[in-house]
Formats: structure tokens, C-alpha cells, sequence
């Protein structure tokens, strides 16, 4: 994009792809298309945009709505899969439909606004190759979900995965990031962890989460559980080195209380008169065993995790593009 600097007029060269995954949104998808999304990308400053609805394996009539919208609008797109495969899958698959040179991901049920789009564009067309939207808070959620959102990502930031609090899958990643992003290969995805992986650095842009426009929320409790579990296994092998910790902790302080007792109670006939009985000693010796227990496990675990890293098929390295020379 050529920018003209003296009065900030844009030669609009770029093309936007908007992604759209929807399960079941027959109530609002319509109202969401033509009143919320279009009005705005109508206006957006770039040359083009196309929007591609990703139906997750719909029970409704979400996808013979999708289809009319495509043809009444050359710029709609309609990916559908036979079954529900889960957003994450929806994400994929939108991304790697899309051929503009930005991709937009958001959600159908308006609880993310359209009307900042135009921000996330901005952000972009200054240089960001990553632009994530986050939450600036969680009123609308009871404490259950407060205290487990921030469980998640305190975990996430000691597990070493740098994730702002509140980020979402609204976000806008550059044809670079989303070209990188295709390469990978994993199954049990999570789209903003891998993006947030690949390292590109990220811009962002704060909003207030809205109220859903119609129907029903899909995402209930244990599948935001399942979502946190996945992303903690895919995304680091700390959890297994915790428990080869634990277990070493375990069973240094058994072995050190053990050598105690026999030596008190054994070898200087109970000088203290604490009295260890047979059932307490056997206890110690179980609880040693548990901890060796623990540590094999974890050993077992981090070979495992060489090989689950091995068949993930991940590059080693994504470059800087932009930065690099001679190459």
C-alpha cells in the first residue's frame, strides 16, 4: 500500500479476508451480517474485502442462510463441513481459505464488536503484523469464570507462553503470519496459543464484550475446560515436569525421614521416645515409593513428549522476512 504522507491519502492496493465461524446461528447470523459486519466493511480503507462464513457442521438452517447471502454478495464466501469439528477447526479452515493479504477472525454472536475493525485495520496498515483484541474486563461472567480465566493464563505466563489476559480470537494477523500459520500441522489446535507461539510481534486493540444478539452460547463450561487443558498440553511440557519435581520432593523428604527413623528408633532404641510403629513406618516407605513412582513417570512422560513434538511437524524456525538480508 502506497501512503501519501503530506495529506494521509491512501492508495487502497490491499485485500481483506474477514473469517466468520458459526454453529447454529440461524436466529442472528442474518441480522449480524447485514447490520453489523457489511456496514462497516463497506467502509473500510482498504481495495477489497471478502468475507468467508465457516459452518461448523450447523443442525440448523444456519448454512441455507449463509448461501443466500453468498448470492446476493460475490464478496460472501461459504466453507462447510460435513460435521461439527470444533472452532478451532473453523478457524483453520477460514484461514487457509482466505487470500487476502490480512485476515480478520471473529465471531457471529456480536459479542465482538464489528464497529472496531477499523482499528485493527489501522494498527495494520502502520506495520503490525499481529493485531489481537482483548477484553478490558469480565463483568458479564460469573466468579467461577473470573477465578478460572485467571487461573488459565496465570498458568499460561508459568507454563512460558506470553499471553495478555483477556486476548481473544478477534484479532488480525498479516499474509506472513497467516502463510506461517498454515505450516502447522497439529491437530488439537489452539489458534491464538500458536499464534501467539510463532512470536510475531503483536499490537492490540481494547473492547468491551458485548451482549449476544440471538440464540444460545455454544461454548459451555467443559468445553472452555477442554479448551485450557489442550492448550497447556500442546503449547508446554512443564505440567510433566512438575510432577518429576513432586516426585522428587517427595521422595527426598520419605528417604530423609526414613533414615531418621531407623537410625532413631532402630539403631539408638528410641532415644526421643517418639515410638514409630510398624504402620508408620510402612506409610514412609510408601510415600518413597509414590515419589520413585511420580519420577518414573515423568521420565516415561518427557520421552513421550519428544516424540508428540516430533509428529507435530512444526518448523524449527520462522523467519523475519522484513529483517532479513542476502537471503
Amino acid at each position: 500500500m502506497l501512503v501519501n504522507l503530506t495529506r494521509g491519502w491512501y492508495y487502497l492496493t490491499m485485500k481483506l479476508s474477514v473469517v466468520v465461524p458459526v454453529f447454529n446461528e440461524e436466529a442472528g447470523i442474518e441480522h449480524f451480517h447485514d447490520e453489523m459486519l457489511m456496514p462497516v466493511v463497506k467502509n473500510l480503507e482498504v481495495k477489497s474485502v471478502e468475507v468467508i462464513y465457516v459452518n461448523d457442521g450447523s443442525r440448523d438452517r444456519t448454512l441455507e442462510k449463509l448461501q443466500r447471502m453468498a448470492k446476493k454478495d460475490e464478496r460472501v464466501k461459504v466453507v462447510s463441513f460435513v460435521r461439527n469439528f470444533g472452532k478451532e477447526v473453523a478457524l483453520a479452515a477460514g484461514i487457509e481459505a482466505a487470500s487476502g493479504d490480512a485476515v480478520l477472525t471473529i465471531d457471529a454472536d456480536g459479542q465482538q464488536p464489528p464497529e472496531i475493525i477499523p482499528e485493527f485495520v489501522e494498527k495494520w496498515e502502520a506495520g503490525a503484523k499481529v493485531v489481537t483484541g482483548v477484553r478490558k474486563h469480565f463483568q458479564k461472567h460469573g466468579l467461577v469464570a473470573k477465578l478460572g480465566s485467571k487461573l488459565f493464563y496465570f498458568l499460561m505466563k508459568r507454563m512460558g507462553t506470553e499471553t495478555v489476559p483477556g486476548s481473544t480470537d478477534f484479532r488480525l494477523i498479516d499474509k506472513v503470519v497467516k502463510e506461517e500459520y498454515c505450516r502447522l500441522t497439529e491437530r488439537n489446535r489452539i489458534t491464538r496459543g500458536l499464534i501467539d507461539w510463532m512470536g510475531f510481534p503483536q499490537e492490540y486493540v481494547y473492547y468491551v464484550y458485548g451482549n449476544r444478539h440471538a440464540g444460545k452460547a455454544n461454548y459451555k463450561f467443559w468445553k472452555l475446560a477442554k479448551l485450557a487443558i489442550d492448550s497447556f498440553i500442546s503449547l508446554s511440557i512443564r505440567p510433566l515436569l512438575f510432577l518429576g519435581w513432586m516426585g522428587m520432593i517427595i521422595t527426598f523428604l520419605s528417604g530423609v525421614l526414613g533414615v531418621f527413623v531407623i537410625v532413631q528408633q532402630l539403631i539408638m532404641g528410641d532415644p526421643l521416645g517418639l515410638n514409630w510403629t510398624g504402620p508408620t513406618m510402612l506409610a514412609i516407605f510408601i510415600t518413597f515409593l509414590v515419589g520413585m513412582v511420580l519420577i518414573s513417570q515423568a521420565v516415561v512422560a518427557l520421552y513421550i513428549s519428544h516424540i508428540y513434538a516430533e509428529t507435530q511437524g512444526r518448523p524449527l524456525y520462522i523467519l523475519d522476512r522484513e529483517g532479513s538480508r542476502g537471503i
